[in-house]
């Protein structure tokens, strides 16, 4: 359904940091910084981007947005969530665990990364 997700970052060298960090617990490789500037990581078909604003104005996060990565164990989302807080994530809502309704069980993990964005590990369970 997506073909990338791109974020806004003030500080591009915090947030490569950070997604480093976090997407290497998930198996995925550092960012690589194209000639503009951006970050760029790439796994399994998915592309996810960093970048200052076009527009020259200031990064913002969504309000109400959040973007989640795949983990394929609680283990992985666990390491996800210690590698970003320790890379200058901020845990927020309840603590990495399960939660479960409208039939669905998932193990979720989130933090907020240094520009402010709400990011989530999350592995479905059985």
């Amino acid at each position: 359904m997506f073909s990338h997700v791109m974020l806004g970052a003030n500080d591009i060298e915090a947030s490569k940091k950070f997604y480093d960090a976090a997407l290497g617990e998930l198996g995925i490789q550092p960012g690589r910084v194209d000639p503009k500037g951006r970050v760029i990581y790439m796994h399994d078909g998915g592309v996810f981007l960093l970048t200052k604003p076009i527009d020259g104005g200031e990064a913002t996060c969504a309000n109400g947005g959040t973007i989640g990565f795949a983990a394929k164990s609680t283990e992985a989302a666990d390491a996800w969530h210690k590698a970003g807080e320790a890379a200058g994530g901020t845990p927020i809502e309840d603590a990495p665990g399960w939660r479960e309704g409208s039939g669905m069980r998932l193990y979720l993990a989130y933090l907020r990364d240094p520009a402010g964005n709400k990011v989530c590990a999350m592995h479905r369970g059985g």
